[in-house]
C-alpha cells in the first residue's frame, strides 16, 4: 500500500497535469473565440447575391432575414445557419451519409455500417430530381450560402472549436462543400427517430416464448379510449365514410382483407417448390436462433445516433383553440415537440421575409428551422400557423428471410431468387478502409448483416421450405424516395386551409399530426404520411405487430393509404383540437398503429382547456408548464393502504397523503412528495417488469408501463408481480408495492438526506445538455467541460404535459423534453411567445450558447415579434450582406 505522503504527491502531480491541460485548453479556446465567432453587425460581402440582404438579430441572437428575391433569402439563410451552427451541420451530414468515421475515426464505423446499409444518402439523391423546381432552387441557393461561408473561413480550425480538438487525432480532415443532397439527407434522420413501432415489434418478437401470451398481452395493453379521448371523436371522424363533408373525409382499409387460398402462395411449399398449403403459418419466434438474430437486428438499429432522440419520451404536445373559445376572438395554437436533449438544442429560430411578397418571392414566415435545411419547419406566416406532433404510425416492418449465403439467393414464394447486393467502402480517419457488402431483399436491406458476427446467427431450413441462414430485413417508408421537402416550402407559403392540406399531401415521412389555425378564425387537423396497407394475417395478430414471413409475398405491403382517406377535421364543433401522440381515432380504418402513447398528457390538456369557458394566451402557456402526474391518482391509493411496520418508511409515505400530484422542481411539500413517488415508481418498474426482460429491453416507466400497472393492480397474483430474482418466493402485488416503498425510502435517504420533507424532485430530475461528439464519458473531463452544460433542475416528468421524461431503468435525469415551446396568437402575431431549449449558437463561448436554457427550465418564454416594426423594436444587431464584387 502506498504511503500517505506518496499518495499525496501522486495526487498533486495528477492535479498539476490536469491544471496544465485545463489552462492549455482555456488558452486554446480563448484564441478560438476571436477566430470562430460570427460577425453579426456591419457589412459582409458574399458571392452570388443579387442585392443587399439585411439580417436583424435580437438580444438572444435570433435572426430575421430580409431580401428582395427568394434566391437571396435562401442564400442568406444558409450563410446565417453556418455562422451559428456549422459544426452541427457538418456532423449531421457525415452521420446521414454514413461517413462519420471520416470525421471521428474508428468509433464511427458501426454507425456508418448501419446507415450505409439503409442507404439514407442514396434515397436523398433519388429524391432531389423528384422535387418541384422551386424547391430544388431553394435547396441549391441555400447550399451556395453555406459554401460562401465555408470559403470565407478557410481552414477547419477557423470554423469551429470542435475541429481544433478533433484535429489532434485527425489533422488531415477537410471540410467539403455543402450540397442540396446534404440538406435532404437530414430528413432521413428526422424520419428515423420519429418512425413508428419498430421497438415494440422487435420486443414482442423477442419475448415470444419467453413470457406467457397473457403476460405479453399485459405488457402492451389496449388503449383506453374512454378515459383518454382520441384526437378525433366519432362525430369528427365517423365509423363510416363521409367523403366530401365539411368536417371529415372518407376512410380506406389499410389492413387488407385476410388472404384466401387463391389470393397468393403459401409459405409452406411442396418439395417441388409449388404452393401446397392454403394458409401461412406464423414464423416461429421462440427458438434460440430466431431470438438471436432479432436481438442482433435490434443491436444494429440501436447503433444509429439519436439525432432527435429515441424512446417513449419522444413525442409532442400541440393543440389549437378556436376564436369562439379564446379570449382574443381569434385562434390560439400551441406546440412543444418532445425530443432528446442535446448541446446545442435541435432547433434554430429564424424569420424569413421577402421585402415584397410576390409569386416569385413568396416567403413571409417565422419559426423553428433545422440548421442544414432551408425554410421553417414549425411556425407561422402572415396567414396561418401550424404545429407538429408525432403521429407514430406503423411505417416499419421486419421480415424474417431465408438466405442461402453460398448462392446469394433467398426464398420467395417457394423459389430461390437473387439478393440485390452492392459494395460500400467506409473511409476511417487514422485507420484502414472498411469494406461492406449490403444485401437486400424485395422488402429492403438485411439489417441482421450489419454488425460483425450477425450473419452467423443461426441455420434455418424448415419454415419456408427453403434452406439457408435466417436473416432479418427492414421495410421502411422513408427508404422510398418522396417529396417531403416540397411540403416544408408549401407549408411556409400556404394562405388557407386548402393550401395547407395540399402541402400536407406531400409530407410523406415522418408522418405527423398537423394542427392548423389561420387569421380568418379557422382551426383544423390533418394526418398525413405514407401509411402502408397490409393484409390481415387471419390469426388474430394485428399486421405489423410481429415480424412477418418474408418468404410469402402475401405479407408484402399492398400499397399506401390514399391521402384523402387519412383522418382530418376542420372547425370541430367543440372548438378544440388536442394532439399529444394519443390514438387518432377509434375507427379501425385506415389502420395506423396499435402502439399509441396512452394519452395521459392529451387528456390533461383537454381537461384544462375545457375547465373554463374562455382560454387566454396566458393559460396556453401555463398548460405547457403543467406538471400534474395523471397516473399518480391511480397508484397512490394502493400505496396508502399497504401495511407498513417500519416508521422510517411510513414517514416517507406520509408525504403522499396530502400531495396534489404536481411535480415542481424546487423546495416544498409537493416537490418532496414527487421525489418519493417517482422513486417508488422506479422501484415498482424494476421489481415488476425488469426482472423478466432482457437487459437491453428494460422498461422505462413511461405511459406503456403506467397503463400496464393500472390493469395489473386489479390482478394481484399476475405473473408480472412475482420477482424472478427471488427464487423460492412468489410475490404478489402488495409485496412488490411494499418493497418498492422500502427501497425508495433507503435510496432517497442516501441521495437526498434523512428528512423526507427536505427532498426535492429537481435535485434528482436534472437536464444535462451533452455535446454529441465531445461530450461523452470517453472524452477527457476538461474537454467535456468546454462543450457540455447541465445541472438544470426541472419540473414535470414522463407522461406529464411538461414532458421532461426520464427512464426508470437508468435514473431520474431527463432523457427527452420539450425541445422548444411556442404559442401563436392569430389575433396579434406580434403577441406570440416562444423559447428554445438551449440557445441559437453552437459555439461554446458565444453569449447565445445557453442564454435561453434557464428560461426554458423555468417554463418561461420570450416575445416573438413578426412584423418589421416589432423586429426593429427588438433589434440588438444588424448585419448587411452585400453582393461580393468579383
Amino acid at each position: 500500500m502506498p504511503s500517505l505522503a506518496s499518495l499525496r504527491r501522486g495526487l498533486l502531480i495528477a492535479a498539476a497535469v490536469v491544471l496544465v491541460v485545463v489552462l492549455a485548453l482555456s488558452v486554446l479556446a480563448w484564441m478560438q473565440v476571436s477566430r470562430t465567432q460570427p460577425k453579426t453587425s456591419g457589412t459582409l460581402q458574399i458571392s452570388g447575391l443579387s442585392a443587399p440582404v439585411t439580417v436583424v438579430r435580437d438580444d438572444r441572437g435570433v435572426p430575421d432575414i430580409y431580401a428582395d428575391t427568394l434566391g437571396d433569402l435562401m442564400r442568406a439563410q444558409g450563410y446565417v445557419h453556418a455562422q451559428d451552427r456549422f459544426f452541427e451541420m457538418d456532423l449531421r451530414r457525415h452521420i446521414t451519409a454514413g461517413r462519420l468515421a471520416e470525421m471521428v475515426g474508428e468509433p464511427g464505423v458501426e454507425t456508418d455500417r448501419v446507415i450505409r446499409t439503409m442507404g439514407w444518402r442514396r434515397v436523398a439523391e433519388a429524391e432531389l430530381p423528384m422535387l418541384e423546381p422551386s424547391t430544388r432552387q431553394a435547396l441549391q441557393e441555400y447550399a451556395e450560402g453555406v459554401n460562401a461561408w465555408i470559403s470565407d473561413q478557410g481552414e477547419p480550425g477557423d470554423m469551429a472549436l470542435e475541429y481544433t480538438v478533433l484535429g489532434q487525432q485527425n489533422p488531415d480532415y477537410r471540410v467539403e462543400q455543402w450540397s442540396a443532397v446534404d440538406s435532404l439527407a437530414w430528413l432521413k434522420a428526422m424520419a428515423w427517430d420519429l418512425r413508428g413501432n419498430y421497438d415494440e415489434e422487435l420486443t414482442r418478437a423477442r419475448l415470444s416464448g419467453v413470457v406467457s401470451e397473457s403476460m405479453l398481452a399485459d405488457l402492451f395493453p389496449p388503449y383506453d379510449s374512454e378515459s383518454h379521448q382520441p384526437i378525433l371523436s366519432p362525430d369528427e371522424w365517423p365509423a363510416t365514410s363521409r367523403s366530401g363533408g365539411a368536417t371529415s373525409a372518407g376512410g380506406a382499409q389499410s389492413v387488407a382483407p385476410a388472404a384466401t387460398p387463391s389470393s397468393g402462395p403459401s409459405s409452406t411449399p411442396s418439395p417441388k417448390g409449388e404452393p401446397a398449403g392454403s394458409s401461412t403459418p406464423e414464423p416461429e419466434l421462440s427458438d434460440d436462433e430466431t431470438r438471436r438474430v432479432l436481438a442482433s437486428t435490434q443491436q444494429a438499429v440501436d447503433t444509429v445516433p439519436q439525432l432527435l432522440g429515441q424512446g417513449e419520451g419522444i413525442g409532442s404536445n400541440s393543440w389549437v383553440v378556436s376564436g369562439e373559445r379564446s379570449s382574443t376572438g381569434k385562434p390560439l395554437l400551441a406546440n412543444d415537440p418532445h425530443l432528446g436533449i442535446s448541446m446545442p438544442g435541435i432547433w434554430y429560430q429564424v424569420g424569413l421575409h421577402c421585402r415584397e411578397v410576390t409569386a416569385q418571392c413568396p416567403l413571409e414566415v417565422s419559426g423553428y428551422s433545422f440548421a442544414g435545411l432551408p425554410g421553417v419547419v414549425i411556425g407561422h406566416n402572415a396567414d396561418i400557423a401550424w404545429g407538429f406532433t408525432n403521429l407514430g404510425p406503423d411505417v416499419t416492418d421486419f421480415y424474417l428471410e431465408l438466405v442461402d449465403d453460398d448462392s446469394g439467393r433467398y426464398t420467395r414464394d417457394g423459389k430461390q431468387v437473387p439478393l440485390t447486393t452492392r459494395r460500400e467502402v467506409i473511409k476511417v480517419a487514422g485507420g484502414d478502409d472498411v469494406e461492406l457488402t449490403v444485401r437486400s431483399t424485395t422488402h429492403g436491406p438485411i439489417m441482421s448483416d450489419v454488425l460483425p458476427g450477425v450473419a452467423e446467427a443461426g441455420e434455418r431450413g424448415d419454415d419456408g421450405g427453403g434452406t439457408g441462414d435466417q436473416a432479418v430485413s427492414l421495410a421502411w417508408t422513408a427508404l422510398t424516395p418522396s417529396t417531403t421537402a416540397d411540403a416544408i416550402f408549401a407549408l411556409n407559403t400556404a394562405k388557407d386551409w386548402d393550401e395547407f392540406r395540399e402541402a400536407a399531401r406531400d409530407f410523406s415521412v415522418p408522418s405527423q399530426n398537423l394542427v392548423y389555425a389561420d387569421t380568418e378564425g379557422n382551426i383544423g387537423y390533418q394526418a398525413p404520411g405514407a401509411i402502408p396497407i397490409r393484409r390481415d394475417r387471419g390469426t388474430g395478430i394485428t399486421p405489423g405487430e410481429l415480424p412477418a414471413p418474408g418468404w410469402d409475398s402475401r405479407y408484402d405491403w399492398q400499397g399506401f393509404v390514399d391521402f384523402e382517406d387519412l383522418p382530418w377535421v376542420l372547425n370541430p364543433d367543440d372548438g378544440v383540437v388536442v394532439t399529444a401522440n394519443q390514438m387518432v381515432t377509434e375507427r379501425r380504418t385506415p389502420y395506423l398503429t396499435s402502439d399509441w402513447d396512452y394519452g395521459y398528457r392529451a387528456q390533461r390538456i383537454l381537461d384544462l382547456l375545457t375547465s373554463e369557458e374562455e382560454v387566454t394566451p396566458e393559460k396556453m402557456l401555463r398548460i405547457q408548464d403543467d406538471s400534474r402526474n395523471e397516473f399518480a391518482p391511480t397508484l397512490v391509493p394502493h400505496l396508502m393502504r399497504i401495511t407498513l411496520d417500519d416508521p422510517f418508511v411510513t414517514e416517507a409515505r406520509d408525504l403522499l397523503a396530502e400531495w396534489d400530484y404536481t411535480q415542481p422542481a424546487g423546495p416544498g411539500e409537493d416537490s418532496a412528495a414527487a421525489a418519493y413517488f417517482n422513486a417508488v415508481w422506479s422501484n415498482v418498474v424494476r421489481l415488476t417488469f425488469n426482472d423478466d426482460l432482457p437487459t437491453d429491453l428494460q422498461a422505462s416507466g413511461g405511459s406503456t408501463q403506467m397503463q400496464s400497472v393500472t390493469a395489473l393492480l386489479d390482478t394481484p397474483r399476475s405473473g408480472w408481480w412475482d420477482n424472478k430474482l427471488t427464487p423460492g418466493l412468489v410475490e404478489g402485488r402488495d409485496e412488490i408495492l411494499r418493497q418498492a416503498m422500502v427501497d425508495a425510502r433507503l435510496e432517497l435517504t442516501k441521495r437526498l438526506g434523512k428528512e423526507p420533507v427536505d427532498w426535492q424532485w429537481g435535485q434528482l430530475h436534472t437536464a444535462d445538455f451533452e455535446h454529441q461528439v465531445l461530450g461523452g464519458e470517453g472524452v477527457p473531463g476538461p474537454v467535456r467541460a468546454l462543450f457540455n452544460r447541465g445541472g438544470y433542475e426541472v419540473a414535470g416528468g414522463s407522461s406529464i404535459v411538461n414532458a421532461t421524461s426520464w427512464d426508470a431503468s437508468k435514473g431520474y435525469e431527463v432523457t427527452a423534453a420539450p425541445s422548444m415551446r411556442m404559442v401563436v396568437d392569430l389575433g396579434d402575431l406580434d403577441a406570440s411567445r416562444w423559447v428554445n431549449q438551449t440557445g441559437q449558437s453552437g459555439r461554446p463561448f458565444s453569449d447565445h450558447y445557453t442564454d435561453q436554457a434557464e428560461a426554458w427550465a423555468r417554463g418561461e418564454t420570450y416575445p416573438w415579434g413578426f412584423s418589421e416594426s416589432a423586429v426593429q423594436d427588438a433589434k440588438d444587431d444588424e448585419l448587411t450582406l452585400e453582393p461580393k464584387k468579383e
